[in-house]
């Protein structure tokens, strides 16, 4: 009986080159091609060669390699640090960028094609920031150490950030974080922002008419009642007073104001005299308790934020403390930190400052006990944020009728001033 024929052979399917870049045993940054049938088993491949992948994606060109194999470690030709600087770059486009980046990574495609595909959507100084940061990474860099060139647009905060994602392995996952806190942060600042600007605006804005009547409208007033021959009111003395000293004395009164405006530059460059304000503002009775949830928002976040990336607690508050915007929880940022570096816990540290509610202190705890810290953290940050919606709402409120009020009295106080003779004319004449 004849032996059956061998089945053909199945064509063996294609493997794909896919470009990597990572950290190896030691600790040494190392980037090459490695050939899988698909990224999960490249991933896996990578990984019992013990390299910590910090991006991996489909090689745009068909360069080889034997299957699983590491290239040698190139040397970064090491670039200038200081670049130009881009004022036209805001920190919205920054948030734009760092969403899309996530989206992009997410959705598989390689580093340099998602900067290249973000380079192309932005503006003209934004491409132009990409296009750096797409050539110091294609040169070999790190995604963290070419975004640490642009302090002015990527903080060292977003940078630290990058660096653990990028060791760790999660830098979509880190990103798309990175972005939203960014996006949360902007928009809490702009609330703030709108909340301040708009009396601040109208208190200008009345101050401006003020003086245009008082140095061009109230001098026709008084060359027509001085040939009324009578004693005039003391309060239209009093306005026609202050007329003529300002017209009399506005360059010295413009010279102050001037002076007013270097000093408090100056003050604002000064860390003691930010410090000072910060602890200040706290206690004001209108924007005190807003500027607090403000700096609670901003700090819980944070610290959230870098504990889900795995930063340990310690240098989490470190640098949440720079990023709560006031002093006051600066201060107590460290002295957690302080206090949990001596064995206390999270919940004991915060008490002991004396700055932070009852309630998030307790939520704090619950997340600590449980083991979701950072979730509660991201919690904590969406309840004070809520609470900064209500305040600002409730002091644009309030602000509203004390501003009409005090803009009343001021107006109307002046047209009485040059009314009043009028009226007594009849007696007059």
């Amino acid at each position: 009986m004849p032996a059956p024929e061998p089945s053909p052979a199945l064509p063996a399917r294609p493997q794909t080159p896919f470009d990597w870049e990572g950290l190896d045993r030691q600790g040494l940054p190392r980037r090459g091609v490695i050939l899988a049938h698909d990224v999960a088993l490249a991933r896996a491949a990578l990984r019992r060669q013990g390299v910590r992948i910090a991006r991996i994606g489909v090689a745009a060109g068909t360069s080889g390699g034997r299957p699983g194999t590491i290239s040698s470690t190139r040397r970064i030709a090491s670039r200038p640090a200081h670049r130009r600087r881009r004022a036209g770059i805001g920190d919205q486009q920054v948030a734009a960028f760092l969403r899309q980046l996530a989206t992009m990574l997410q959705a598989g495609l390689p580093l340099l094609q998602a900067l290249d595909i973000a380079r192309g959507d932005g503006a003209a100084d934004m491409a132009a920031l990409l296009q750096t940061v797409r050539a110091d990474v294609a040169a070999g860099e790190s995604l963290h150490a070419a975004l640490a060139r642009h302090p002015r647009q990527f903080d060292p905060l977003v940078c630290h950030l990058v660096r653990a994602a990028e060791q760790a392995g999660m830098l979509d996952t880190m990103l798309e974080r990175i972005a939203l806190y960014r996006e949360k942060s902007l928009a809490l600042r702009g609330k703030i922002r709108a909340a301040l600007t708009y009396p601040c605006a109208v208190l200008v804005a009345a101050m401006l008419v003020t003086l245009v009547i008082m140095l061009w409208v109230v001098p026709s007033f008084e060359e027509m009642f001085r040939s009324f021959g009578a004693e005039l009111p003391w309060l239209t003395q009093a306005v026609m007073a202050i007329s003529r000293a300002l017209g009399r004395h506005w360059p010295v009164l413009l010279g102050v104001l001037a002076l007013g405006m270097v000093g408090a530059g100056w003050l604002r460059r000064q860390a003691w005299a930010r410090a000072a304000w910060q602890r200040a503002s706290l206690s004001l009775p209108l924007a005190g308790r807003l500027l607090r949830q403000a700096a609670i928002a901003r700090w819980s976040r944070t610290f959230g934020t870098l504990f889900g990336a795995g930063i340990v607690v310690v240098e989490a508050l470190e640098s949440a403390a720079g990023s709560a915007g006031n002093v006051v929880y600066a201060e107590a940022s460290h002295a957690m930190r302080e206090a949990i570096g001596q064995g206390s816990t999270l919940q004991a540290a915060m008490r002991n400052t004396g700055v932070f509610p009852e309630m998030t202190i307790q939520m704090l705890a619950v997340g600590e006990e449980s083991g979701a810290l950072d979730a509660m953290l991201a919690r904590v940050a969406e309840l004070a944020e809520r609470e900064v919606d209500d305040a600002v709402n409730a002091l644009t409120s309030l602000m509203e009728p004390i501003i009409m009020a005090v803009l009343g009295i001021l107006i109307g106080a002046l047209v009485v001033a040059m009314y009043l003779p009028i009226f007594s004319m009849g007696s007059v004449l």
